[in-house]
């Protein structure tokens, strides 16, 4: 009997390990159809999930019913398992160089619990050759298991997009793959019980590896470009969105836009392939140009805001900000690499008074991770105000609030230009 029908009859467990904003809408898309286990070390974080609540605030208490699902951190529980799909993240450190702990250390979970028979398969980002090089070899040491003749592994990425209530798993196209033909098959098929989109099934790992990662990057490097251009259309004294606007009228002109580039994917996966071109011998030019354009737009808002305050106040160390959104992108509470963090950052080092507001982000995990927190009430007078993130909230601000909060020689600096045309008492700018 193969591993899917094992599945299909609930004489075996599937275990996601790592349940993040990736590995727990999988685990309870599979609870829907099969038995679950869902895994992660945080004590805290399962005792939220027992009660059917989502630690990353992205779903519903509604979505935990139904699901034959056990949370668990114990390793006994997670021995019961079959099959096992690794979801744990894969940031860079300070210095835009790859860390590999969550996954080596998840990886190091699967060797103590795999038996002969079972599959594991990651949905980590990582740079291609990294399953195969980098996590197999921990497995087989710790198991004393060789793949593929005692367990087989794949890797199938993940294509989780916070706040996205339309593009969901089972909506999205899943890329499989497996170490070879058998486990190719047998991988597709349980992913095929969950993706009503289908699967493709990609030739070997490092192809699907490689995929993942190439679709942030052209994001990146997209985006890039049209943060470049703004940056020229600002010398030049024309509004960026006006120009994609009628470029935008051509049928093959894509719509991308410039802003802050941040969050655990886009910000982030272009390192991962660059480091291992590095390593191979190769300077990936074209991809690091972008990634220094798009981590230096921060300080350039930052200093183009400065210098509106400089112009029009006496006393810098007097001036205000206030900087409304805080997450890494619009109505979602994740704050992960969060590029509006290096924007308060660079106004600070003005050292203008900073106040920072967002109806989604908690104030105790901003403290914790970057150093700020929220305030409760926005206040007056500001000289600029900075709208980093276009939430919901603030789609339907208009004139008469901007002028009620900031003075009379106030900045409005709207990043994702969603105020373009309505700002006529204050000093209006956009990326």
């Amino acid at each position: 009997m193969s591993i899917y029908s094992e599945l299909l009859d609930k004489k075996a467990k599937l275990a996601v390990i790592g349940l993040g904003y990736v590995g727990l809408p999988i685990a309870l898309e599979f609870a829907r159809k099969i038995s679950v286990i869902g895994f992660d070390i945080n004590g805290k974080r399962i005792e939220q999930m027992k009660q059917g609540i989502d630690p990353s605030n992205e779903l519903e208490s509604s979505d935990f019913e139904g699901c034959d699902i056990e949370f668990t951190n114990s390793l006994d529980v997670l021995r019961e398992a079959r099959f096992f799909i690794v979801a744990v993240p894969t940031p860079v450190d300070e210095h835009n160089v790859p860390d590999l702990t969550p996954v080596i250390r998840a990886s190091e979970t699967v060797g103590k619990v795999v038996k002969k028979g079972d599959y594991v398969v990651f949905e980590s980002t990582v740079y291609p050759g990294c399953t195969e090089e980098d996590c197999l070899p921990v497995i087989e040491q710790l198991s004393g298991l060789k793949n593929p003749v005692d367990f087989k592994i794949g890797y199938s990425p993940e294509r989780i997009n916070p706040g996205d209530k339309q593009h969901t798993l089972s909506s999205i196209v899943k890329v499989v793959s497996g170490t070879d033909e058998e486990s190719l098959e047998n991988i597709a098929s349980v992913y095929e019980l969950v993706v009503k989109a289908g699967v493709h099934r990609a030739s070997c790992i490092k192809v699907a590896e490689a995929a993942k990662i190439i679709e942030n990057t052209q994001r990146d490097l997209n985006i890039a470009l049209m943060n470049e251009l703004s940056i020229i259309f600002n010398m030049m004294k024309i509004n960026t969105y006006e120009v994609l606007e009628a470029a935008g009228t051509k049928w093959n002109f894509l719509k991308f836009q410039p802003g802050l580039v941040g969050g655990h994917c886009i910000g982030v996966d272009p390192y991962y392939l660059t480091y291992k071109a590095s390593e191979l011998g190769y300077d990936a030019e074209v991809i690091l140009a972008g990634r220094n354009i798009n981590d230096n737009m921060a300080k350039y808002v930052a200093r183009e805001v400065i210098q509106h305050i400089i112009k029009h106040s006496t006393d810098v160390k007097s001036a205000r900000v206030l900087v409304k959104g805080a997450t890494f992108k619009e109505n979602v509470s994740d704050i992960r690499n969060s590029k509006v963090a290096d924007v308060v950052k660079a106004l600070k080092s003005y050292y203008v008074n900073v106040e920072v507001e967002d109806p989604y982000a908690d104030s105790d995990e901003l403290m914790h991770e970057y150093g700020f927190g929220l305030v409760k009430e926005t206040g007056r007078d500001y000289d600029a105000v900075i709208v980093t993130v276009p939430h919901n909230e603030y789609k339907d601000l208009d004139d008469s609030y901007f002028v009620s909060i900031t003075c009379e020689k106030g900045m409005v600096a709207d990043l994702k230009g969603i105020y373009r045309n309505k700002i006529v008492n204050r000093t209006y700018w956009s990326l």
